[in-house]
């Protein structure tokens, strides 16, 4: 199974600041989400290399959704 990155709460993406090859660290900002009209950093929880973008920019997640795989 694909490791993820996920949502950390319901919103929009806004921004996603990663596309498949980039590498990025823990604590890394990988996405913007806009909730309840402000914007929250999506802090990655591990390290690696962006396998594929699951939720584009402007579409609606939820808590818990997977934003990005990576390997």
């Amino acid at each position: 199974m694909a490791k993820t990155i996920k949502s950390s709460m319901a919103g929009t993406v806004w921004k996603m600041l990663v596309k498949p090859g980039d590498e990025f660290d823990i604590g890394d900002t990988v996405a913007i989400l806009e909730s309840m009209k402000m914007e929250i950093n999506i802090e990655a929880d591990d390290s690696g290399t962006v396998v594929e973008i699951v939720a584009a920019e402007g579409d609606t997640v939820d808590e818990g959704a997977p934003l990005f795989s990576y390997s």
